[in-house]
């Protein structure tokens, strides 16, 4: 049987959504992100090329361009690789140690530090009856209470009050100077190692703590066996800090992002980009990018299963067996180091305050703390 004259030779099909170009702009986006999921790719796509597809359009064209997912093996005993020589061993020494201050304890503000800040506990001007403690005395027991930490009532006798101190701490939270003392520091210390007063990139991420008897918010977090409280914390890429936020530990992480993210945009307009990781992904980053209109970017781990590696076939092969155990993620090591420099304070490894404010607080003075320290030394 014969063909009809007008009858095509083949059958036309639709064209195809994506071309060789939006190819080599996928390959290009696997090369940078090996370990983003579907979903992220085809966002990134989006915002390169400008084209709209779906999830299965970009996996066949990945699979047409020799790009498959490789999910890592992983063998009994397999650890971590150590990079270089063998570890600098860290610890306490003299370096750290400070002389005592007027109230005979180390954790006095020194000379230095109380002249970057005296001017936000002691404004110019201020009429009125003066003060009965000294500000600079009422500050260094805040110090003390936050290093060591102590309950108010067991302050010692050198310092004042704790009624007077307490009272002096629990409005300056209020007013907010604890943050305005950090963010000073914070934009001193920026210029000093280089960089814009601003940044531009932040990374989130949160640490559950446990919590005493007080009372208060308190939550059980199933992934990390802790009842207490957690901590969300933005920092930029020094790991200062942005913005921190308080909830229950039961709260996902995922749900507390909108507010802490929201803060630090307000404070830093001028923010492009933000890293977390695998908890954030999906719609939370998705929201996130909308809502404020900055990129989001997911650093997984390399042994991560649910996602995998995009492997490329003209690219050398992935190894199938990957360091089981601890293994430093760019970008997110930085806010995990300032949760460590957090827990130098023993009034954070613990949430002893049945309030909401007094957390924020302390972060934001154990932060300044830090930072009035190396802007003297």
């Amino acid at each position: 049987m014969k063909k009809a004259q007008n009858e095509p030779a083949g059958r036309v099909g639709r064209k195809p959504s994506l071309n060789a170009a939006h190819t080599a702009v996928l390959r290009a986006i696997i090369q940078e992100q090996p370990r983003a999921s579907l979903d992220e790719v085809t966002r990134e796509l989006f915002r390169r090329a400008g084209v709209k597809v779906s999830t299965v359009t970009v996996r066949k064209a990945l699979r047409a361009a020799g790009i498959e997912r490789l999910k890592p093996l992983r063998r009994a005993g397999e650890r971590a690789a150590v990079q270089g020589a063998a570890p600098t061993r860290y610890g306490y020494t003299a370096a750290h140690r400070r002389t005592d201050g007027p109230s005979g304890m180390n954790t006095d503000l020194t000379d230095a530090e109380w002249a970057r800040v005296a001017d936000l506990f002691e404004p110019e001007g201020k009429r009125g009856t003066p003060p009965r403690y000294a500000r600079r005395h009422m500050v260094n027991a805040c110090c003390y209470v936050l290093r060591t930490g102590c309950a108010w009532r067991l302050l010692p006798k050198t310092f004042p009050p704790w009624q007077a101190v307490y009272k002096a701490f629990s409005r300056w939270a209020a007013a907010g100077v604890f943050e305005a003392l950090h963010d000073r520091l914070r934009q001193q210390w920026r210029e000093r190692m280089g960089r814009a007063p601003e940044p531009t990139a932040a990374i989130i991420d949160a640490q559950s703590t446990r919590s005493t008897a007080q009372g208060g918010a308190t939550g059980f977090d199933a992934g990390k066996k802790i009842k207490g409280r957690k901590r969300h914390l933005v920092v930029d890429t020094l790991g200062l800090l942005l913005a921190v936020t308080v909830t229950a530990a039961s709260v996902q992480d995922r749900d507390a992002a909108a507010e802490v993210v929201a803060q630090a945009c307000t404070k830093v307009p001028g923010l492009q980009k933000l890293y977390t990781d695998g908890a954030y992904g999906g719609q939370c980053a998705q929201a996130i990018e909308q809502t404020h209109g900055i990129r989001v970017e997911v650093v997984r781990h390399p042994g991560n299963r649910s996602t995998g590696t995009w492997q490329d076939a003209q690219q050398p092969l992935w190894p199938e067996v990957v360091a089981k155990g601890f293994v430093v993620q760019a970008k997110r090591w930085v806010v995990e180091r300032t949760h460590a420099w957090n827990e130098r304070a023993r009034r954070l490894m613990a949430h002893h305050d049945r309030s909401n404010w007094a957390p924020l607080a302390w972060v934001w003075l154990a932060e300044a703390r830090i930072l009035a320290t190396r802007l003297s030394t």
